[in-house]
């Protein structure tokens, strides 16, 4: 039996008809005709196959933004079928690697993506339908998706580091490389993918989802691309050059704040839902009690608009909530990978990183009044402006994709989140699955 490539099986088995793509049967190529004999057409069912790749783990309930939400004591999923969101990511002493769906979970799908996007980029050197534009266009589109793949594993393991040679079969795995190293690749990447996009001609040979719509094409793809790196560049402390590729990027105080790039979903056949509108997961109370009340009475608007009171679920006297999150009440609601808001609170970082207080102050007051409903801030100073920061951060990014948890991680804040009767975690533990091969 041939082995089908993933990324192919997806693109041309899936309608994907929410999420604006119309893919033809390609007879699902297997990874050898891919590799020996690739077309044109199974190129183009490739590279859409990326974007679900991308997409694959992010809003499942075991997923990157449900994980990362509890580690970050933005949720909690409180199943009765399944104890370990409580006993293993709030109580447990350490997050299990033998785990798929847990400890060792937010792995295999990246690294399977990564490796499918390297057998893209390899097979469409001998594609003779395509023009030098479009190959250039894929290079950029595949090394961007790589980039962000390669964030997931990174926002994950932290410390514990991550292998970046991904080319080499079970018996040539590539070494377990640090933190840092890992971030400089991602950066890599991420220009290199800058370089081609300039390079790639006016349109994509292949159409991406409607979640990246005004950005689909490799001109406007480059400001994404940009965003991406100035989240990098913050995560790494490089300022200055998150600065300039904020500048880059579509940054953009007149536009609206959801201005962005999501993970698009559907109820269609064969299509994935956003299953993160799940009666299993909750909201943290204190996202209520903790809210800023604006000046006029009420809590601040983010609340309001994300947040709503729910039956009262009691786990023990430690765990209770009362509240549920309502951005994603569609199960074809879209999940963001980065919006203006973001970049505008990442350049106030930025700005304070560099000791910028007051021009820090005015993109910080333009999300409390804008975001929040809440008046400006008048005493903002450099012992204040971080916690200032960090707080519009976990109410603007709130249950969008960890933001909260890595964000406290960096800055050495993790002891002041709610234990909620438990423990932090600051890293997921590579799988056993890996350590094991790797013996």
């Amino acid at each position: 039996m041939k082995k089908t490539v993933l990324l192919a099986l997806c693109a041309s088995s899936l309608g994907l008809g929410a999420c604006g793509l119309d893919i033809p049967d390609y007879n699902n190529p297997s990874l050898e005709s891919l590799q020996d004999t690739p077309t044109r057409a199974s190129i183009e069912a490739a590279a859409t196959g990326l974007l679900l790749g991308n997409r694959a783990g992010i809003s499942a309930q075991t997923g990157y933004v449900a994980h990362l939400g509890i580690l970050g004591r933005e949720s909690f999923t409180l199943d009765a079928a399944d104890p370990r969101y409580v006993t293993e990511m709030v109580r447990g002493e350490e997050l299990d690697p033998g785990s798929p769906a847990f400890g060792g979970s937010l792995w295999a799908n990246p690294y399977a993506n990564i490796r499918n996007a390297n057998t893209l980029l390899a097979a469409m050197e001998k594609v003779t339908e395509l023009s030098g534009e479009e190959k250039k266009a894929l290079q950029g589109f595949a090394k961007t998706i790589q980039a962000l793949d390669f964030l997931v594993v990174i926002n994950t393991r932290d410390e514990n580091g991550a292998p970046i040679d991904v080319g080499g079969g079970i018996d040539k795995l590539g070494a377990i490389e640090s933190k840092d190293k890992v971030f400089e690749h991602i950066a890599t990447l991420l220009d290199q993918a800058k370089a081609d996009l300039e390079e790639g001609g006016e349109e994509f040979p292949f159409r991406l989802s409607s979640g990246y719509e005004g950005f689909d094409t490799p001109a406007t793809f480059i400001p994404f691309n940009r965003a991406i790196k100035a989240r990098v560049e913050v995560y790494r402390g490089n300022f200055t050059s998150a600065l300039t590729a904020l500048g880059e990027s579509f940054l953009d105080t007149a536009e609206p704040l959801t201005l962005g790039v999501y993970h698009a979903y559907s109820t269609g056949s064969g299509d994935a839902p956003n299953g993160l509108n799940n009666v299993n997961i909750f909201a943290n109370p204190t996202l209520v009690t903790e809210a800023e009340q604006k000046a006029g009475g009420g809590v601040d608007d983010r609340v309001t608009r994300k947040i709503k009171t729910v039956d009262e679920v009691k786990y023990d006297d430690n765990l209770i909530s009362n509240v549920a999150f309502k951005m994603y009440e569609s199960n074809s609601a879209p999940v963001p990978l980065i919006r203006n808001e973001e970049l505008i609170l990442l350049r106030a970082e930025a700005n304070i990183g560099l000791g910028f207080i007051e021009t820090a102050a005015e993109d910080i007051n333009l999300i409390r009044t804008t975001s929040g409903g809440l008046g400006p801030i008048t005493d903002l100073t450099a012992a204040t402006a971080l916690d200032e920061l960090l707080k519009q951060k976990r109410y603007s990014l709130l249950f969008e994709g960890g933001h909260r948890w890595i964000d406290l991680r960096r800055y050495g804040k993790l002891d002041t989140l709610d234990l909620a009767g438990g423990r932090i975690h600051s890293a997921f533990p590579i799988p056993k699955s890996e350590t094991d091969a790797r013996q």
